[in-house]
């Protein structure tokens, strides 16, 4: 799927779990750009959220995709019932990963009833704004990304995000499991902030474009003299 996916031209990620040092390389022998695979939440608090692995098999995962070449893309998921010092340990163990991930996505827990952590009390919206900051200045080169969440979001809460240093949003009407905004909505309130999605480079040999921009993610440039968050 990735060979094929590549052949078209776009960029490549993949979400798959856990990889061996074999598999990471199979990947990139196969045209894979990026490997999604998320810390979640600060090793303190992992074990109160997830039983199924350990925290070190998901830093061993990253170690392997980065020894294969491939980008990261790697963030966690926030309003789970963590503390605010756990929230800042997500982020200090993101930043102190031998290279900041090329992407951070940062996920506002969607509540899904008869789901465990359905009824978690909801995380204030501008602790989430502060994770944003943090996220910025911890890890000033990343592309720093509102994901899951988003379609609970204001406007004027996603404005925040993007004033303190989000440069990316996940584009689509799905994301995972759980709704997106829709499309139009996005183009709207990009309309509104004079924000642009950055452009894409071609690709002569497929006659295609490609970049960051697209279905999966949009990475955000912006005019001087619009929203401060550009990168």
């Amino acid at each position: 799927m990735i060979a094929g996916v590549k052949a078209l031209g776009p960029e490549t990620c993949a979400t798959l779990g856990m990889l061996s040092p074999g598999k990471a390389h199979a990947l990139r022998d196969a045209g894979l750009d990026y490997y999604n695979h998320n810390l979640d939440t600060a090793p303190e608090f992992y074990g109160d959220v997830i039983q199924t692995r350990q925290y070190w098999d998901r830093l061993d995962t990253l170690e392997h995709v980065r020894e294969a070449g491939l980008k990261t893309c790697c963030g966690g998921i926030v309003g789970m019932g963590e503390t605010r010092d756990q929230r800042a340990g997500l982020l200090q163990a993101l930043a102190n990963l031998p290279a900041h991930p090329d992407s951070v996505p940062i996920n506002r827990l969607v509540q899904v009833a008869g789901t465990p952590l359905a009824g978690t009390a909801e995380l204030d919206p501008f602790e989430f704004v502060r994770m944003i900051a943090v996220a910025r200045i911890a890890m000033p080169r990343s592309m720093v990304r509102l994901s899951a969440g988003r379609e609970a979001m204001s406007d004027e809460l996603q404005a925040l995000c993007f004033a303190v240093g989000a440069n990316s949003i996940f584009y689509g009407e799905k994301l995972l499991t759980t709704g997106n905004p829709d499309v139009e909505r996005d183009k709207a309130l990009f309309e509104r902030l004079g924000l642009q999605p950055m452009p894409l480079h071609c690709d002569d040999s497929h006659g295609t474009s490609t970049g960051s921009g697209g279905t999966v993610h949009a990475d955000i440039t912006a005019p001087a003299h619009a929203c401060g968050c550009a990168a």
